[in-house]
């Protein structure tokens, strides 16, 4: 199937030729049908299967041109840096037509988007929380929304956003089209769909936890993490190919040590983000790193969901997540746009249980790749590798204390005599003492 076969309008046409796209991918072509009937939808899709474009292809297509300029669409994303990115592909794909998009986003200055929203627009992509420091000031009248896109849903409440949703659902109008998107589908997702939506239709592209065809994968036994830095030293300076990588690592404290290292050799051509990290500093790593200025972006998983970067050409897994679901999201990042990608992962003899619960999730064995002989095999370990030191337990013999009470030597017992005072007088002193008691 071709888009000209979609009931697309020729503006929207015109904008997928511009960006050379001929053919929908299975979530666009599944979900397109559904939503122009109007039904609320459940679509589950990951990372790198076109599902932006799945939700917005058909939502643009029904949007009504108004004079008034009052917001229509509502898109919620769970990340600033998402907000960036659905308003730049709405833009793509509305080059031909007269709509206005905003951006709203917390952590920045209110005040210019107060303006933007003030100054009319038909769609607003928002994050949660700043979307209901708006509504609460009666910035933006949430009773002109027809169409409500939640992208990301699992994220969402992962990211404890389960309160806000609560309140912005009770803002809306009731008599709107649903539209949630989710790469995967948890107890939590299912509670509130099951919560708040009615009959949603579900559709999904592919099985859950099945990783892009497109994406190589392997992983390298690898002791600890100084060996796992001069490994990825070792890869990174003998082969070209690796032109653009990004590089996952499970905790902030763990990405600013990673970024450390190799900022020491590869200077600029080395970016980090993670969300302790200010706006600005986030956008420039993205920007240079979309732009190629940047070789390697060091990051947590808020960027597994929460930026779309093209032909990322290798993604390390620098440590497994704790989430085996984080792991398709992360590797999704390449292999996008029918090209090929390579996913290494990096495990300690620690992180085998979550490789197992990542092969278990995918129904399938990541190979393992031998390790160079010329590695070396860093002796330096971080406090949390140290091995623990095992005091051995010697319990003491206890003694037997034997009865309460003790008798006492015949030296210091005491025992109650009645004293003849005068026998012991006569007895020192003699006649003497006779002679003075007389006297």
């Amino acid at each position: 199937m071709t888009f000209d076969e979609l009931n697309l309008n020729k503006p929207l046409l015109n904008a997928l030729n511009d960006l050379g796209l001929i053919s929908p991918t299975p979530i666009q072509e599944k979900v397109f049908s559904v939503v122009m009937s109007g039904k609320d939808v459940c679509a589950i899709a990951q990372t790198g299967t076109g599902k932006t474009f799945g939700y917005l292809l058909p939502c643009l297509r029904q949007i009504q041109f108004s004079k008034e300029r009052i917001p229509q669409l509502l898109i919620l994303v769970p990340t600033r840096e998402l907000v960036v990115q659905v308003v730049d592909e709405i833009q793509k794909l509305t080059v031909y037509m007269s709509l206005t998009v905003a951006g709203i986003y917390g952590g920045v200055n209110t005040k210019p988007q107060m303006a933007e929203i003030k100054s009319g627009i038909d769609i607003l992509v928002a994050t949660p929380g700043r979307l209901n420091d708006f509504l609460s000031t009666l910035i933006v009248n949430p009773k002109t929304i027809k169409r409500l896109v939640i992208d990301e849903f699992d994220e969402m409440l992962n990211l404890g956003f389960r309160p806000q949703l609560e309140n912005i659902f009770d803002k809306l109008p009731p008599r709107r089209q649903n539209l949630l998107f989710s790469a995967t589908l948890t107890t939590d997702v299912e509670q509130l769909i099951t919560t708040f939506f009615e009959g949603m239709v579900r559709i999904e592209a592919e099985p859950l936890g099945t990783p892009l065809a497109s994406i190589k994968q392997g992983y390298y036994a690898i002791p600890n993490f100084y060996t796992k830095i001069n490994f990825i030293f070792q890869l990174l300076l003998a082969n070209v190919a690796m032109s653009k990588v990004l590089v996952f690592v499970s905790t902030k404290k763990l990405a600013d040590l990673v970024f450390k290292e190799l900022e020491a050799h590869f200077g600029e051509s080395v970016a980090i983000i993670h969300s302790n990290l200010s706006q600005n500093k986030r956008f420039d790593a993205v920007n240079r790193f979309e732009a190629g200025t940047c070789r390697i972006l060091i990051a947590t998983d808020i960027v597994a969901r929460g930026i779309d970067v093209t032909e990322v050409t290798h993604v390390f897994n620098f440590d497994l997540p704790e989430v085996p679901e984080n792991y398709i999201h992360r590797i999704g990042r390449t292999g996008r746009a029918d090209k090929s990608g390579i996913a290494i992962s990096f495990v300690t003899e620690k992180e085998k249980e979550k490789l197992e619960m990542i092969e278990a999730l995918m129904s399938s064995k990541i190979g393992q790749y031998d390790t160079p002989s010329s590695l070396v095999i860093a002796t330096q370990l971080l406090e949390e590798e140290q091995p623990e030191i095992k005091t051995k337990f010697v319990p003491l013999k206890a003694k037997d204390a034997g009865p309460a009470f003790h008798q006492k030597s015949e030296k210091n017992s005491k025992v109650n005599v009645r004293r003849d005072h005068e026998a012991e007088k006569k007895k020192k002193y003699g006649k003497s003492y006779e002679k003075r008691s007389r006297n």
